[in-house]
């Protein structure tokens, strides 16, 4: 299944999720519930958008942990 990056404008967080590509994800509680992370002070319904990373392609390494960077835990890229 693809992975996916949403960001968070209202908590600038970064969040990678798997999804079928017809499947689009629009606020900060669907990118929770996918990522299985608590929303957090954030409301639920705050919208998010999908992001392009080109970290990921480049990096070759699918399967990062949500809200982590490519590199792995620990990285630095994102917020986590």
């Amino acid at each position: 299944m693809p992975r996916y990056e949403y960001r968070c404008d209202a908590n600038d967080q970064l969040v990678e999720v798997a999804h079928a590509m017809t499947e689009k994800l629009t606020t900060w509680g669907e990118v929770c519930e996918r990522a299985g992370i608590p929303p957090g002070d954030t409301p639920a319904g705050t919208p998010v958008e999908k992001v392009i990373s080109v970290g990921l392609i480049a990096s070759g390494k699918p399967g990062a942990d949500a809200g982590r960077g490519p590199c792995g835990p620990g990285c630095g890229c994102h917020p986590h």
